[in-house]
């Protein structure tokens, strides 16, 4: 596994882990991108997903393309189907500080996928390839993708797909090894990403069900992929990209945080959302703390109870509620 110690090539950008944040959502914004930051300091963080057509349309940025001070090594994932407009809006990522232009080719969202992004595009691969041409033109920083195997399993191209990609300039290829119809369920299909990895010359990085060290491990050690991309593993969890990255460098395994620390963290993240989206961030707050509230008694009570709050003053209560909780029966362990 040394070789996962030396740094990762992305045409001529080197990034010092080989362990990647996924982009996700409603989740990966400035807050939870900082959090993740201190844990691993030297691997790639991404945005959440941008539309670029929206972004030509708008006078000012939205704020999920604000990158923050000390945020580097980040990338900008961009989607949409119209070639022109993902130029124009990896254009404005540069600007933003973007070390890489991620295209989404992958997302399986209806929502997404009916305009003719995300992964509809593996249905329209010479549509991908002027995609990555006309972006690759635009910007002096590497243009990489985020794909799936293919449409459903009756349709798997991801070879051809992945070497059309590579042909158009791609520089880098991150596999999530399961197809559009999956979404997320099932395990990902690890033999697609070695078959990948073996007719590329660009890295290819592997991404689905890296949820532990242990997973990222055999996934490398089966598929021989450049790197891994966490990415649902991380939901409450935003030590998981340091402690894969601290293992491919050291050959050690970090202490695994207690449920305090988490809920500590949660707490943390509860403030880090007010401070930055107001009430909407206690909204979406709601999600981050049930993610954070696991593996203890009386976890799913307290993730009820997360679940419905209206305020800070309420989250940060009842997460010092809990904590009480927890260090009371520690203390009656240890009597």
């Amino acid at each position: 596994m040394a070789i996962y110690s030396s740094p990762l090539k992305i045409g001529n950008l080197e990034v010092h882990s080989r362990v990647l944040q996924s982009p996700l959502s409603g989740v990966t914004d400035l807050v939870f991108r900082r959090l993740v930051r201190r844990f691993a300091p030297d691997s790639m963080l991404y945005t959440e997903m941008v539309n670029a057509t929206e972004i030509s349309q708008l006078q000012e940025l939205p704020q999920l393309m604000v990158i923050g001070d000390k945020e580097q090594p980040i990338s900008m994932q961009l989607f949409d189907c119209r070639p022109d407009f993902m130029a124009v809006a990896a254009e404005k990522a540069v600007k933003e500080g973007a070390m890489t232009i991620d295209i989404n080719m992958g997302c399986p969202v209806n929502k997404i996928t009916k305009k003719g992004g995300g992964s509809s595009l593996l249905r329209q691969p010479e549509i991908a390839e002027q995609i990555v041409r006309e972006v690759v033109g635009a910007v002096s920083v590497p243009v990489t993708v985020k794909t799936r195997l293919g449409w459903n399993a009756q349709e798997i191209n991801i070879i051809d797909f992945a070497r059309r990609l590579q042909d158009a300039g791609a520089q880098m290829l991150t596999l999530h090894a399961r197809t559009r119809e999956q979404g997320y369920h099932g395990p990902a299909d690890w033999q697609w990403i070695k078959r990948v990895k073996e007719v590329l010359s660009i890295p290819v990085i592997a991404n689905g069900d890296i949820v532990s060290v242990e997973a990222a491990i055999n996934c490398l050690e089966f598929t021989r992929a450049d790197g891994v991309m966490c990415s649902r593993g991380t939901l409450g969890y935003p030590y998981l990209v340091g402690e894969i990255d601290y293992y491919l460098k050291t050959g050690k395994k970090l202490p695994k945080p207690t449920s305090i620390d988490l809920l500590s963290l949660a707490k943390e993240h509860l403030q880090g959302l007010w401070l930055y989206k107001g009430q909407r961030g206690i909204w979406q707050a709601r999600k981050h703390l049930a993610w954070y509230c696991q593996n203890f008694t009386g976890a799913a009570v307290w993730r009820d109870r997360f679940s419905r709050i209206e305020s800070l003053a309420e989250g940060c209560d009842l997460i010092d509620r809990a904590i009480a909780q927890l260090n009371l029966e520690n203390e009656n362990i240890y009597r």
